[in-house]
């Protein structure tokens, strides 16, 4: 029975930091980390887009990649186990994303909601199998008009994205995962050993459409 118990929590923590990569990916635009989150066979029902979490990953790289910074907070995370291999896992949700429309004009959106996932547990990795987003809050905002160098003043180093933001010079130093082997294109798994690693579609759908993961 204890070890059961230790077997369970080691696999929640790693249910929980495959959650974190997933925001470390979409935030930093960090391919390898973002594909380290899914399962190459994953499916996705993301708000406009609905199908194979390959399709989710491409389309919010492209955007993510050139747009504004996005901020993903986890949290209210519930992991109920089916089985020992498989894990109902409900996370709530808070997002602020930005993109420019067809204009150029930056369009600022905050988001909640769910991850409502189910992981699967393949050769010891927990990873998301398949994963519907759940919205229970939208609220469009006028983004800042003044530039960044001015709002934020002396309050540097500045986010960025992967490979440019700072965090990634920490991880040169850590020990490397198995995560640095990931399924991403040979540039990024070179540089999968610098990293760990909803967003919505609602917000890319009109920037399609009118504005511009």
């Amino acid at each position: 029975m204890e070890q059961t118990k230790i077997a369970q929590l080691i696999d929640r923590d790693a249910i929980r930091d495959c959650l974190y990569r997933y925001c470390r990916g979409i935030d930093r635009a960090d391919e390898a980390a973002l594909r380290s989150a899914y399962w190459p066979d994953a499916h996705d029902n993301h708000g406009a887009y609905c199908g194979p979490a390959e399709g989710f990953i491409e389309f919010a790289l492209g955007v993510f990649k050139a747009g504004p910074r996005n901020i993903h907070q986890i949290t209210n995370i519930l992991i109920e186990f089916i089985s020992s291999s498989e894990a109902a896992v409900e996370s709530y949700f808070t997002a602020l994303q930005r993109a420019p429309d067809q204009d150029g004009d930056v369009r600022q959106t905050l988001l909640c909601g769910r991850y409502c996932d189910l992981f699967h547990k393949r050769e010891g990795e927990w990873r998301i199998a398949e994963r519907t987003v759940v919205y229970d809050w939208i609220e469009e905002q006028i983004p800042p008009a003044i530039v960044e160098a001015e709002r934020f003043g002396p309050r540097r180093p500045i986010g960025a994205p992967h490979p440019d933001d700072p965090v990634y010079r920490f991880g040169k130093r850590r020990i490397p995962s198995r995560h640095d082997s990931s399924e991403a294109s040979n540039d990024t798994a070179a540089s999968a050993e610098e990293t760990e690693g909803p967003d919505n579609f609602a917000m890319l759908q009109r920037s399609r459409r009118k504005t511009v993961p």
